[in-house]
C-alpha cells in the first residue's frame, strides 16, 4: 500500500533535487519549526540518515534545549532536531495528548500521507528528535522518532492503535478519532476522506 507513496517521493527527490521544506502534521500537529532535508523512504526497518543541513533550534527554545542537553549530552545532537510541534487542532486535544505522552501512555502518531506530499514534506525518520509542546508553545519534552511505516487508513492495526494511547488504546477508538480527525482535515483541504488513504504511522519515544 505504501509503494505510490514511494514512488512519489523517488520524483520529489529528483524533481526538487532532494531538498523540500518540512511542515509535518502528524495527527493534527501544528507549529512544527521546519528545515530543508532530503526526501527519504522509510519503512520500519529504517536506518537512520543524516540530516543534509541543520535546523538551529528556535531562540526561544534555547534554555529548554540547553537544559536537555545537559540531562542528554549523548543524545542532544543538533543535527537530529526537526522542529517544536503540539499535537491536536484544538487546545483541548493538544494539551490532552501532551498529558498522554508524558505519562508514558503515548508512544505514536499519525499524519496522512497526502499531506506530506501536498506540502512537499519529507516523512519523519528514525532518530528525528522534536520539541512537544503545549497549546501555547510552552516546551514539554522531547521526542525521538522510532518507527516509521505508511499503510492504508483500514490498514492500520491494533499494536499501533495501542502505541498511540488515546481513549481505551482499542484500534476501534483509534478509527473513531482518527477518521473524525482525518475527515476535518480533508475538508479544509478540500479533499474527501477515504479509508483506503494513506497514513504515515510513527512511533517515537520520550528521551
Amino acid at each position: 500500500t505504501s509503494k505510490t507513496l514511494l514512488d512519489w517521493i523517488d520524483a520529489r527527490i529528483q524533481a526538487l533535487g532532494g531538498k523540500v521544506a518540512r511542515t509535518a502534521r502528524r495527527w493534527g500537529r501544528r507549529n512544527v519549526q521546519c528545515c530543508e532535508d532530503s526526501l527519504v523512504r522509510e519503512t520500519a526497518e529504517s536506518t537512520v540518515r543524516p540530516h543534509s543541513q541543520l535546523m538551529p533550534v528556535p531562540a526561544h527554545l534555547t534554555e529548554f534545549w540547553q537544559a536537555f542537553a545537559r540531562r542528554n549530552p549523548t543524545a542532544a545532537r543538533e543535527e537530529d532536531f526537526c522542529g517544536a510541534w503540539s499535537f491536536g487542532d484544538t487546545e483541548p486535544l493538544a494539551n490532552e495528548l501532551a498529558t498522554l505522552v508524558l505519562e508514558g501512555r503515548k508512544r505514536g502518531t499519525a499524519s496522512a500521507a497526502w499531506c506530506h506530499e501536498a506540502e512537499n514534506q519529507r516523512l519523519p525518520q528514525p532518530g528525528d528528535l522534536s520539541i512537544v509542546t503545549d497549546w501555547g508553545g510552552v516546551p514539554l519534552c522531547v521526542i525521538r522518532t522510532a518507527t516509521v511505516e505508511v499503510v492504508s487508513f483500514n490498514q492500520v492495526g491494533a499494536e499501533f492503535a495501542a502505541a498511540e494511547g488515546e481513549g481505551d488504546g482499542s484500534l476501534q477508538f483509534w478509527r473513531s478519532a482518527h477518521r473524525d480527525f482525518f475527515t476535518r482535515e480533508c475538508d479544509a483541504a478540500g479533499r474527501t476522506f477515504d479509508e483506503s488513504m494513506l497514513v504515515v504511522c510513527e512511533t517515537f519515544d520520550v528521551v
